[in-house]
């Protein structure tokens, strides 16, 4: 009996052996995708991200701790990854760019083996095929649209490691899992990395670290009835997935308690950014409220439908269904591209392109749950992960804001709804041959892959993700201050931000205290000054006071300078009340000089 489960679930088991064409594809798909991110970054910086990002990982790096010197809304991990680059680097720009260019080469590989192992067994040429998947991730890559240190970014990629670790887990044939002890480690460290993503972000950190422990504990509990297959680890593998989840939120619960104090991160990480952030009922699954659902949809319906009728037993007969299921399952993805010439305008560009989101997202949930209803394993279920941690991400921005560096995600449950399609037969007739339904899933994998590796590097190159900032057209211009290296972007942004350092460095004492107005420069970075005010980024995200509070705040932190920027990168000047707030700090500042884009008051007292 143990022999032939073996031989059963061989095909399924993913391999750690590399031959010489993995390293080859690993290396190009890593290039590709750094390359991308490289390129970014040489003609275009985000000041606004850059800034929040740079200036708390400063600040952290100077010793203050997050949650109890200052008000933070986000997890910790991203910033204090910077702030160890700060450390052990110094404040150099481009060592964040190559930062930026490795993790996000490193997600596009990851993504890739994630994919192999979901086809292999179900696809006989699952290696050329997921290599396929995986291409348009070199132009839409967690960070190829934005190219600056972010948790969302940061945070799809912890995921992807979660992931690969869960999906490796040696499957119990017989009593391998309960004999092997490399195993437990393997499973414990998979445990440990489901925690990691909620130290990136919350949103979706939590709803993935919860999902992945109700699913450890639905395969617990199936195993006391015996209704797991043998693909599923063992009862010691999946206790030690526990394990390892529960002491890795020991163990930052501990070390959280010890710096911050628990009861600052959760007030600030959970209460506050709640209460900021988290969008209504209404605006969760207005997602879903597309308007090309209503056609695209009942296609994928007629199309699973004709995949499963048999007709006739002559060669055509028996194969036109099959033709016009394909034509129904690739039309989305073809109307998508014939956008390209519907459409001039980016914006609409974007749009069609990221309505392919929900479809993806709907069509997954349905096959997700019927094959559940047949197979509950660990491996039917990390779709349902994946799933969770999207519709995670989305609490953020919704759809057109939040799926920029989850591409890698909706790239896996294509992987899964391809696998499927491939071992579709029709109703009535023996397993046997599947090479229809092979042929059909590879070639509408090869019409996913052409719309998103085309509108998807439209999409990255026209920056419509970026759309937020000027990005006025002309040259890049670039940086020349040495701890600005590598930093450039079009119009004046720049060489107004080295005007407004060289001022500072000039007039300004390294001890006297600053609020720079709406922050949108990563000034305390470019300059190493300590912050001595609590709020960096004045953003309804991250500034928690009112007007008066601030004015109260400046004259207890003995804040001498108050710097306003007139010109703006971001379109939209995000202060909370800010003709308010411009009239609480005028009472103390007075008018003290102009640069080119930067007006500067000081305090006489």
């Amino acid at each position: 009996m143990q022999k032939r489960l073996r031989a059963q679930f061989a095909s399924f088991r993913p391999t750690g052996r590399w031959r010489l064409r993995d390293f080859i594809a690993a290396a190009g798909l890593f290039l590709a995708t750094a390359g991308v991110v490289l390129w970014q970054n040489a003609h275009l910086v985000i000041l606004w991200d850059l800034s929040y990002v740079l200036d708390s990982a400063t600040r952290i790096a100077l010793g203050q701790v997050p949650y109890r010197d200052f008000p933070f809304a986000h997890a910790p991990l991203t910033f204090l990854i910077q702030a160890a680059i700060i450390r052990l680097t110094g404040r150099v720009f481009v060592h964040h760019v190559l930062y930026a260019a490795v993790v996000g080469g490193l997600g596009t590989v990851l993504a890739w083996r994630i994919a192999l192992d979901t086809l292999r067994g179900r696809l006989a040429s699952a290696w050329p095929v997921s290599l396929l998947l995986a291409a348009p991730l070199t132009v839409l890559g967690i960070y190829c649209i934005l190219p600056h240190p972010s948790y969302d970014c940061d945070c799809a990629f912890s995921i992807l490691c979660a992931l690969l670790l869960l999906q490796r887990l040696t499957p119990d044939v017989g009593a391998v899992s309960k004999s092997n002890p490399s195993n437990l480690v393997h499973a414990f460290l998979a445990g440990a990395a489901v925690a990691l993503p909620l130290f990136f972000k919350q949103n979706i950190g939590l709803p993935l670290l919860l999902v992945t422990l109700a699913a450890i504990g639905l395969l617990l509990a199936a195993k006391l009835v015996r209704r797991t297959p043998a693909t599923t680890p063992g009862t010691p593998a999946l206790l030690a997935v526990l394990a390892g989840a529960l002491t890795s939120l020991a163990a930052a619960g501990l070390l959280i308690h010890l710096t911050a104090g628990v009861g600052n991160y959760i007030h600030w990480t959970i209460q506050f950014a709640a209460q900021r952030r988290l969008p209504g009922f209404k605006n969760m699954v207005g997602v879903y409220a597309q308007p090309s659902l209503l056609w695209m949809l009942p296609c994928v319906a007629a199309a699973l439908l004709l995949m499963h009728i048999r007709f006739g037993t002559t060669r055509w007969f028996s194969r036109w269904p099959r033709l016009l299921a394909f034509v129904l399952l690739a039309a989305p993805f073809l109307w998508t591209l014939f956008t390209l010439f519907l459409y001039d305008d980016a914006d609409e560009r974007g749009d069609s392109l990221l309505a392919l989101w929900p479809l993806l997202l709907v069509v997954s949930a349905a096959l997700t749950l019927f094959i559940l209803s047949r197979n509950l394993s660990l491996r039917t279920l990390l779709p349902a992960v994946v799933l969770v941690a999207i519709n995670g991400t989305l609490l953020s921005q919704q759809l057109w804001g939040s799926t920029y560096a989850i591409w890698p995600l909706l790239i896996l449950l294509i992987a899964e709804m391809i696998a499927f399609l491939a071992t579709v037969k029709p109703w009535g007739t023996s397993p046997g041959n599947l090479r229809e339904s092979s042929i059909l899933a590879q070639a509408l994998a090869a019409v996913i892959v052409a719309t998103l590796l085309v509108c998807g590097g439209l999409y990255t190159v026209s920056e419509e993700r970026l759309s937020y900032v000027q990005l006025p057209e002309g040259p890049a211009v670039h940086a020349t201050l040495p701890q600005l290296k590598g930093m450039a972007a079009p119009g004046n942004f720049v060489p107004g931000f080295e005007e407004l350092l060289r001022f500072a460095a000039a007039d300004i004492p390294a001890s006297d205290g600053l609020i720079l107005l709406p922050g949108e420069d990563p000034f305390y970075f470019a300059t190493g000054r300590l912050p001595q005010f609590p709020v960096l980024l004045f953003d309804p995200a991250t500034d928690p006071y009112s007007p008066a509070q601030l004015l109260e705040l400046a004259r207890s932190h003995n804040i001498r300078w108050l710097i306003v920027k007139r010109k703006l990168q971001i379109n939209e000047d995000p202060t909370p009340q800010r003709e308010a707030t411009m009239q609480a700090l005028l009472r103390d500042f007075k008018p003290y000089h102009q640069l080119q884009a930067y007006d500067v008051y000081r305090r006489p007292y």
